[in-house]
């Protein structure tokens, strides 16, 4: 009995390793040479400038890692830490099959602001590539380094005046919904501007929550005058925008938001209202998010709606090919109109 157990151990142990041996042929062997192509970079140290935000100021190259087989990787992304991070939660930048990228001031501004950084102090920051393999198998870089000092991106935007009325959240007796001063380049200094949500009724502009001075329209036509008559207003989204010294003023309807299937409300809208931010002079979202694709658009209409081609974050006037995937989950979505950039970071 003890010589034939002995011989069924032998024979399953046979057997197991013979499985083994099959399933080794199977494994991908990566050559002991193998090379991510560690990241070159332009230049090893950036001071920001705030008044150059579209300048680019870092590029980043690397060539094509050599896996010692055909390795059919499906991308690559840019992997950004402090020097003293670990990069368990790095800013990611996808870069596609492409093996170069550059990026603005702002750009980079932002990945540091978004790690931590303090603004106007000298940061080493470094950088990594992961090259993705499959859906679940990614290979990266050794990190290359760069010193970089940001500037603080958060802007003082405030004015002394303000919006009050029946038709504002908190009706004539206020506190006013805000004026920020305008970014948009071709208006002058003195004009500021206010993204509100507005009910039926009336409107004037004031200064410092008080009485004292006042605008409404007498006429109505797109001049103000002082102690002037209330500005009836419709239900809406609106941006208001106002000269304090040549009083002229407009109010159209405005609004950004999300579409998709990934939305509440689906395809149809009403769309997830993103709110402007006036310390970063964009617009953001906190939001709940299903398995499915969106856009971001204009007014609750498709004549202006914006995706992303190429998964770059910026994104471009609208397709029917670039929606923007997204997997279930708790977001927060920012926004510019200007550069289009923009982000979905998971919470």
């Amino acid at each position: 009995m003890k010589i034939i157990y002995n011989r069924i151990v032998i024979i399953l142990i046979a057997s197991l390793f013979a499985i083994s041996c099959e399933d080794n042929d199977d494994l991908i062997t990566i050559s002991s040479t193998a090379s991510t192509g560690n990241a070159i970079l332009s230049t090893n140290s950036i001071v920001l400038d705030r008044n150059n935000v579209d300048e680019e100021v870092l590029a980043i190259t690397f060539q094509e890692p050599d896996f010692g087989y055909n390795s059919g990787s499906i991308g690559y992304q840019l992997l950004f830490d402090l020097v003293d991070g670990d990069f368990g939660s790095p800013q990611i930048k996808a870069v596609g099959n492409n093996f170069s990228t550059t990026f603005t001031t702002s750009e980079l501004n932002q990945i540091l602001i978004n790690l931590g950084a303090n603004p106007g102090t000298a940061t080493e920051l470094s950088v990594k590539i992961e090259t993705v393999l499959s859906v679940d198998t990614s290979w990266f870089s050794e990190a290359s380094n760069l010193t970089v000092t940001p500037y603080a991106s958060a802007l003082d935007l405030s004015s002394r005046w303000g919006l009050v009325g029946s038709a504002t959240i908190n009706g004539w007796d206020g506190p006013d919904m805000p004026f920020y001063q305008s970014t948009d380049e071709n208006d002058p200094e003195d004009t500021f501007v206010a993204y509100v949500n507005l009910t039926d009724g009336a409107i004037k502009i004031r200064a410092d929550n008080d009485w004292a001075i006042n605008y409404g329209d007498n006429e109505p036509d797109t001049t103000l005058e002082s102690g002037g008559n209330d500005i009836i207003i419709t239900a809406g989204t609106y941006k208001i925008v106002f000269n304090e010294n040549s009083l002229n003023y407009s109010v159209e309807p405005y609004s950004w938001g999300l579409v998709g299937t990934a939305t509440i409300n689906g395809l149809d809208g009403p769309d997830m209202p993103l709110m402007y931010d006036p310390l970063f002079d964009n617009w953001k979202a906190e939001v709940t998010l299903v398995d499915g694709s969106m856009k971001i658009r204009f007014n609750n209409l498709w004549d202006i709606n914006y995706g992303d081609v190429d998964n770059d974050g910026v994104l471009e006037l609208g397709t029917l090919s670039n929606n923007i995937p997204v997997d279930a989950g708790n977001y927060l979505i920012t926004f510019n109109p200007k550069t289009l950039a923009y982000s979905l970071k998971q919470n």
